[in-house]
């Protein structure tokens, strides 16, 4: 590992968690991105669960006793068993051997593996949930906090997108403040210790010891500059626009999303 990743690593983490802070989502969707510069998709899904986990962590350390029980269970419960089924997913896609390739004049040009073409293709379409007005302002009533659970579960064991969907359905569930940001922080733990665990084992049971992962240290800088984040963002949250924040998040979503659909990554 070079320096270079670990500026970019650490950077990428502190200004996410930061700003990201209170709106729920943001540092999976800005980490994947970055992570898959340095690693295949697959594996930039695990290194991103690990520094979100720990993020998470440390967020309902700070504000989970505001959390609403209510909530966390209507959602929750939900959401953590459609991650087992969104992280089993993203291991049956990893082991696939298929891929499509584009070829001129006989030589490969580029090469896209099921994993990179379906995360690509998910990060394009959250993106416009961070990039159109109509989208940005999508919200859902309580009655459906179960179906959000779903949703969001799902894509976060997929490919860790479940902070935008979840936050879309918390915002219309009549919480204070306090209460959607420690209900927003329990349920994202509890679904980042699920999928987790079931990347831990399939990669187990694929004969991988988790002392063979090479990317350790950027996950540990990651988390470090993510924990540091949170705290500059409880203080300056005030100063920061998020429509400027889901900008930058959308941007960046769809850049890395059509060039894993491409194959250029």
């Amino acid at each position: 590992m070079d320096s270079f990743q670990y500026l970019i690593v650490s950077l990428s983490a502190f200004l996410a968690s930061g700003l990201t802070m209170y709106s729920g989502f943001g540092l999976g969707t800005l980490m994947l991105p970055v992570f898959a510069l340095f690693f295949p998709v697959e594996v930039a899904v695990v290194a991103t669960a690990l520094v979100h986990g720990a993020n998470n962590v440390f967020k309902v350390a700070l504000l989970g006793k505001s959390a609403d029980r209510e909530v966390v269970l209507k959602f929750g419960l939900p959401a953590i068993l459609a991650a087992i089924l969104g992280a089993l997913a993203l291991g049956w896609l990893a082991q696939s051997d298929s891929s499509l390739t584009v070829e001129v004049n006989d030589k490969v040009v580029s090469e896209v593996t099921p994993v990179k073409l379906l995360i690509g293709l998910l990060m394009i379409g959250f993106a416009l949930f961070e990039l159109l007005p109509r989208f940005r302002k999508l919200e859902f009533d309580r009655r459906f906090l179960p179906v959000g659970g779903v949703l969001s579960g799902f894509f976060g064991g997929l490919s860790g997108h479940q902070g935008a969907l979840r936050s879309a359905f918390l915002a219309k569930s009549g919480l204070t403040t306090e209460r959607f940001v420690g209900s927003n922080a329990v349920i994202g733990f509890l679904v980042d210790l699920t999928r987790i665990s079931v990347y831990v084992a399939l990669f187990t049971l694929a004969g991988g010891q988790l002392g063979d992962f090479s990317g350790w240290s950027l996950v540990i800088i990651g988390a470090l500059s993510a924990f540091c984040g949170v705290l500059l963002g409880k203080r300056f949250l005030h100063k920061v626009t998020m429509s400027s924040v889901q900008t930058l998040v959308g941007i960046l979503l769809f850049g890395v999303g059509l060039s894993l659909v491409s194959g250029i990554l």
